[in-house]
């Protein structure tokens, strides 16, 4: 490896000591590094002073290696355009669940086995999410976790019929519904009752939000399936999607989400040899 970015988030790694130990021990070994910022930060939020940022969209073509310091939202948050590049993540965990990240904080002397060589790459599939009104695409994203559609108000309910390959397949009154990658599983398509998925698999998850109905399960569909999310009337509620918890899409009555499997996919770097199972007993043990 020669260049490494590393992507410190500041809500979570306060004065960037897990990126700054980082760099001194990666220029060390004479990798060329680049420290830059996940998202933007609050005007009035004070960013370490010896910290030289560089822009990610700038840095990311051509670069070998992205570390993000944080929790999965911070993967989460630069995960398009490392993927758009073709460029590995490797993420250190300073939030609470960190399911993404393959280093603790404390961990970070094993970078040098990423620079020798010795790590795998695991790949995660990802949704194409596109968001069809009166027969126009008005909208479009990509999804390493899920694509949410809920509703506005707290005491209101809206309804959704969900298609698979243009076929209903549901048809109910709700908070919502998460369509979800493997990765996703996890997070907020587990706490809303489905089914824990291990990440290298190839499905898509639908996993309805509080169904007011007796029979409305969760399904488990394979990648091939184009999923559609068709609005029902919302009079004069409010429906909205987000992906990968981004910012909100409002939703009008007879909106079509479509979420299918992309050509894309996010490398996740693994260097410690720990199964998918002692990860999911370890974080929920400790959460």
């Amino acid at each position: 490896m020669k260049k490494i970015i590393l992507c410190p988030n500041p809500y979570r790694d306060k004065g960037f000591r897990g990126a700054f130990a980082a760099e001194k021990q990666l220029k060390e070994m004479g990798i060329e590094t680049r420290m830059c910022l996940p998202f933007s930060v609050d005007k009035n939020f004070e960013l370490p002073r010896k910290a030289e940022l560089y822009e990610l969209a700038d840095e990311l073509p051509g670069s070998d290696l992205l570390i993000c310091f944080g929790g999965d939202g911070t993967i989460l948050h630069s995960s398009k355009q490392a993927t758009y590049n073709n460029v590995p993540i490797l993420g250190v965990n300073v939030g609470t669940m960190g399911f993404m990240a393959e280093l603790e904080n404390h961990e970070t002397e094993l970078l040098r086995k990423v620079v020798e060589g010795e790590y795998t790459i695991d790949e995660r599939i990802m949704l194409d999410i596109s968001v069809r009104r009166a027969g126009e695409v008005i909208a479009t994203d990509l999804a390493l976790n899920d694509a949410v559609i809920t509703k506005g108000a707290v005491a209101r309910i809206i309804q959704l019929s969900i298609l698979c390959d243009g076929t209903e397949a549901m048809n109910f009154s709700g908070d919502g519904v998460i369509l979800s990658t493997p990765t996703g599983s996890t997070a907020y398509s587990m706490s809303a009752g489905g089914a824990i998925v291990e990440p290298g698999a190839s499905n898509i998850m639908v996993t309805p939000i509080c169904a007011h109905t007796l029979y409305t399960k969760p399904l488990i569909l394979s990648d091939q399936r184009q999923v559609s999310v068709r609005i029902g009337k919302l009079g004069r509620k409010s429906a909205y999607l987000s992906v990968d918890g981004g910012r909100a899409v409002k939703l009008n009555t007879g909106d079509l989400v479509i979420a299918k499997k992309s050509e894309y996919k996010t490398k996740l770097v693994r260097v410690k040899n720990i199964s998918f199972y002692q990860l999911i007993n370890m974080k929920f043990k400790n959460s």
